[in-house]
């Protein structure tokens, strides 16, 4: 299991305090409110609850399909946004019902009967105020998510190396992610997002993995506009989960095996240069770098380990720098961290920071954090660095909230990262 633990424990205890609160808000209501005040409501609330929990732990923590598992991630967090909603509302009462308590002390001279303040009914009106401030951002929620989808976004990072070559200081880099074809259903948006990539005249572009849900005819109606998709120093791929069809239901063996292949020849007809477990040297004015391509490697059991890092790495032990594609972020911490301290970069995508969450420049948070303790954004442990892009397409339930689409363009800089990086 991933994550960690301590946070878990955290987030179960938070979500037990809120249901604790809700019910007591709910059984505060006035008497003809029956539902609320039915003898065995309480174990109902919460084993409403369990179940919700439950399912988001399945969600997270057990193989199935990626429809399936991002509706339950939602239908998790669309309850839990209802219940902060009216959480507010429930503080507000409480602060009225705490103002009338405090005015009654002071009138009263006699402390042998002190007001308390279950003794203070709820305001009705608040009540309902807040069951209508749960449901009104359901409303927001469900047009946010689609009008996000193709809400393209550049993200900025300026990378040190201290061992760069001359020759390389300054080159630009651009990252895109986690494609998801079979995902696509506007033509003209996902044109706007590659035409927004290259107006950065990157020296050379990386895509990190999944180009496709399931099977290679998904790309069909999308070859011809990542075929654009070009760089000076070139483009280099790497194969994501979903790259290798274990997730479609298929007639034979054979036929499984056939589509690969037929998904290995795509990258080659958009110009893109797959690396399979091998590497790259890039040269300028007679100065080289290693660029390596890991095919999927996952920590957690329910992705495939397809990756053989003692191929990627080999015959690069002479190159001043390595900048590794591996498509699971969890390969860092797992194995290149440990094991291959040559590694100086790696660049992932995978998580989509789970298409929901709050992300903006000082801060991020996604539910997925309690799977993957890399999700988005740059990562530094002693001279190595990890890049996780939260994706260019989508997957399972069509849309985003708070996570949008991104396209990464790092600057690499040669030396050492000032102090307040390394912080």
């Amino acid at each position: 299991m991933q994550g960690n633990p301590l946070n878990i424990i955290l987030l179960i205890a938070v979500l037990l305090l809120i249901d604790v609160y809700v019910l007591n808000g709910l059984r505060g209501t006035p008497k003809k409110w029956k539902l609320f005040h039915y003898k065995y409501f309480p174990v109902i609330h919460f084993a409403v609850a369990a179940l919700l929990l439950g399912v988001l732990l399945l969600a997270v923590y057990v193989k199935m399909d990626n429809m399936i598992r991002l509706g339950l991630v939602m239908l998790f967090f669309i309850v839990l946004l209802f219940k902060l909603c009216f959480v507010l509302i429930l503080l507000v009462d409480d602060l009225r019902r705490l103002a009338i308590i405090t005015k009654n002390r002071f009138k009263t001279k006699s402390s042998s009967s002190p007001a308390h303040i279950n003794t203070i009914p709820r305001s009705e009106f608040l009540v309902k105020a807040g069951l209508l401030a749960g449901a009104i951002p359901l409303v927001g929620l469900k047009v946010s998510m689609k009008s996000n989808l193709y809400d393209y976004h550049i993200k900025r990072h300026t990378i040190y190396l201290p061992n760069l070559p001359k020759a390389f200081d300054g080159i630009q880099l651009g990252q895109i992610s986690d494609i998801h074809s079979g995902s696509f259903f506007n033509r003209k948006a996902v044109l706007g997002g590659v035409e927004m990539l290259l107006k950065e005249k990157n020296d050379l572009i990386f895509f990190t993995g999944d180009l496709i849900n399931q099977y290679s005819y998904e790309m069909r109606d999308y070859v011809d506009i990542f075929s654009k998709v070009k760089a000076p120093l070139g483009v280099f791929s790497s194969l994501g989960n979903h790259d290798y069809g274990d997730y479609w239901n298929w007639p034979t063996e054979k036929d499984k095996i056939d589509d690969h292949k037929t998904l290995i020849k795509l990258h080659k007809q958009m110009g893109w240069d797959l690396l399979r477990n091998e590497n790259r040297r890039l040269k300028i004015n007679g100065e080289e770098i290693g660029i390596l391509g890991c095919e999927n490697w996952a920590e957690m059991s329910r992705f495939p380990k397809y990756g053989k890092m003692d191929l990627t790495v080999k015959n690069t032990d002479d190159l001043p720098v390595k900048l590794l594609l591996s498509h699971d972020p969890s390969h860092w911490r797992a194995q290149v961290l440990p094991e291959y301290p040559q590694i100086d970069m790696m660049f992932a995508g995978h998580t989509h920071g789970m298409q929901f969450g709050v992300q903006t420049a000082h801060f991020q948070w996604s539910p997925i954090e309690y799977v993957y303790k890399e999700w988005a954004g740059l990562y530094h442990q002693n001279q190595q660095q990890l890049y996780v892009n939260v994706g260019y397409g989508f997957l399972g339930i069509p849309g985003r909230v708070g996570i949008l689409p991104e396209i990464t363009i790092f600057t690499l800089k040669a030396g050492p990262a000032p102090n307040s990086l390394n912080a």
